[in-house]
């Protein structure tokens, strides 16, 4: 599987943005995925999870109520809707694929190439 994300850029704080991650390779529907992030000077954290069957989508505590993973398994594409940007938001957001749920980078055993947003205050 190939990850390939978008939609990055840059943002007032209170803005919106939405990243999508487009798949290539079979079973793309059979993963599941999830977005993680690395602001400058920190660990790559976890964002939002999806399973394949687009139920039971799981947040970190920082985004939960602002954004909404979704996945479209015919268009081989998963999204990141984020609402309500703050400046503490900014980071390389990073799409990837597993077999199974986690929130711990080891869990999935494909990444994007990272997308960059800058959120302005």
């Amino acid at each position: 599987v190939q990850l390939q994300a978008s939609g990055g850029g840059l943002v007032q704080a209170g803005g919106s943005l939405r990243l999508s991650c487009a798949a290539s390779g079979r079973a793309f529907s059979r993963y599941y995925m999830g977005w993680f992030r690395q602001a400058p000077g920190k660990e790559r954290e976890f964002v939002a999870s999806i399973p394949w069957s687009g139920g039971s989508t799981y947040y970190a505590d920082s985004v939960k109520g602002r954004f909404t993973i979704s996945r479209d398994n015919a268009k081989n594409t998963v999204y990141l809707q984020m609402n309500s940007l703050k400046s503490e938001d900014t980071a390389v957001y990073y799409c990837a694929a597993g077999a199974r749920f986690g929130v711990l980078e080891g869990t999935y055993d494909y990444w994007g190439q990272g997308t960059q947003v800058t959120v302005s205050s």
